[in-house]
């Protein structure tokens, strides 16, 4: 019989998606799921981009160039100019998602068994891009005490190998919410042009941060042209998440040149989802003005229900709609099947997705979930009751 890869069979789950099929069952017995496993928004995708794909007048639907619409990827350009962001669209190449970015700035700069090294907790899909390049992840644990802030500099700095090539971080965090401070950034850049290395940023909730904090990207530091890669996407700006479009963003045009090999291997990115992203840069800022009042609400709802928990530990993300709450359960992963599949509060559970898999570092987060603030503030507190009076259920069991 064949056999498939050694690399298949390393290829992780995603935390947040190996829990469906409980969902699916839950949903069949006729139970109401709240959904806190995944990041998708309940925001309506702005007009200006659904009527650009109802009303264009496409007669054939060709391929785009392999960089993207070059009127997309001028007007993108200028929309980061507005957010302090100076680029060129040179400097953009328009991608199948944020993913295809990372995929890409991996394949650019790394080599198999070269080493990345991320802060962790970090979004669980990084262990699967970097296993599908090759690469070794090399984790930084930053801890939940902090809020999950930078770890010290001289931890990244003491796992750095001759087979390091870069650091990767997401900010605001994917699955923690924090946001780095510019003093951070200003670290972690002193770092990688001090051994010459890459810095990967991927800053695609960018607008989300709620308390006067001011998002500083990698592409504002000064002298860090040649190390800096910052990744985008559509997704969660525009609640688009099914658009699939997002870009890698860099001034190295070496580090560009050969991204875009890649992007003309897989000949170019979809055409109405092009259309649709062009479109949305034109959505106007009441739009955001709302949205992040809107999450800002959430947040503020959902840390608070969670602090009248006995035993629960969580800290007030910074950024993004996502938070990890430390439970007092032995066994996060354990516990969420269980909710699916064995708890209901009149009629209802809820879906977390476990934090271990947000974790490179084997039994780290075993007692820890990731949730997405991306429902409405009664669904948050209704679900948030179902978690309160679950816990002590499964604590006895």
């Amino acid at each position: 019989m064949p056999k498939i890869s050694n690399k298949g069979k390393l290829m992780p789950e995603s935390p947040i998606r190996k829990l469906v099929p409980y969902s699916e069952i839950a949903k069949k017995k006729g139970h109401k799921v709240y959904h806190l496993n995944i990041g998708q928004p309940d925001i309506k995708t702005p007009e200006v981009a659904l009527n650009a794909v109802k009303n264009n007048d496409v007669k054939v639907l060709e391929y785009s160039h392999s960089a993207g619409f070059e009127s997309y990827r001028r007007k993108l350009s200028q929309y980061y100019i507005t957010h302090n962001v100076a680029v060129n669209f040179e400097d953009i190449i328009i991608t199948t998602g944020g993913s295809e970015a990372l995929l890409f700035a991996m394949g650019t700069t790394m080599d198999s068994g070269d080493e990345i090294i991320i802060p962790e907790p970090f979004y669980a899909n990084y262990n699967g891009f970097s296993t599908a390049s090759g690469v070794t992840v090399v984790p930084v644990i930053s801890t939940i005490e902090t809020g999950f802030a930078l770890p010290p500099i001289d931890s990244f700095e003491k796992l750095i190998t001759p087979k390091t090539k870069a650091i990767l971080i997401c900010n605001p965090g994917n699955p923690t919410g924090y946001l780095y401070s510019k003093d951070e950034i200003m670290q972690l850049a002193a770092l990688v042009k001090k051994h010459d290395l890459f810095l990967i940023s991927d800053e695609v909730y960018r607008e989300f941060t709620y308390d006067g904090d001011v998002h500083y990207s990698v592409m504002n530091v000064a002298g860090l042209e040649e190390h800096a890669i910052m990744i985008d996407s559509v997704s969660k700006r525009y609640s688009m998440c099914g658009a699939r479009i997002g870009c890698i963003v860099s001034k190295n045009k070496e580090v560009m040149s050969t991204a875009m090999k890649y992007a003309q291997a897989r000949l170019s990115p979809p055409t109405f989802e092009q259309i649709a992203s062009e479109a949305a840069l034109d959505t106007p800022q009441s739009y955001f003005d709302e949205v992040i009042s809107e999450y800002r609400e959430r947040r503020n709802t959902l840390i608070d229900e969670l602090k009248k928990i006995e035993g629960v530990i969580v800290s007030t993300p910074k950024g993004a709609f996502y938070c990890i709450a430390q439970l007092p359960v032995d066994n996060a992963d354990d516990f969420a099947q269980w909710l699916l599949e064995s708890y209901d509060l009149n009629g209802e559970t809820v879906m977390v997705a476990p934090a271990a898999g947000f974790y490179s570092t084997s039994g780290v987060g075993l007692n820890q979930v990731r949730i997405a603030y991306v429902l409405k503030k009664e669904d948050l507190i209704r679900a948030v009751q179902i978690l309160k009076a679950a816990i002590p259920v499964y604590n006895s069991k």
